[in-house]
């Protein structure tokens, strides 16, 4: 009966290798996706002309019309 230790041990060290590799690679695959929350609106449309202005405005500079609050 032949017991090959060595061989057992050379394909026990191969997986770790492997493992570890893809191991960091999906690491860094996952720190790159990484995104940023949604930022709070800071511009909104004029629902008279459609250009962006503040959203803290009370009145469109571009057409003048007065905005409801809130």
């Amino acid at each position: 009966m032949v017991v090959k230790y060595g061989l057992f041990i050379n394909t026990i060290i191969d997986f770790t290798i492997v493992a570890s590799a893809v191991f960091l690679v999906i690491k860094q695959m996952n720190r790159l996706k990484r995104t940023e929350p949604p930022k709070e609106p800071t511009t909104k449309d004029c629902p008279k002309c459609c250009s962006a202005i503040p959203v803290k405005a009370t009145r469109c500079p571009q057409c003048t019309s007065e905005l409801a609050v809130g």
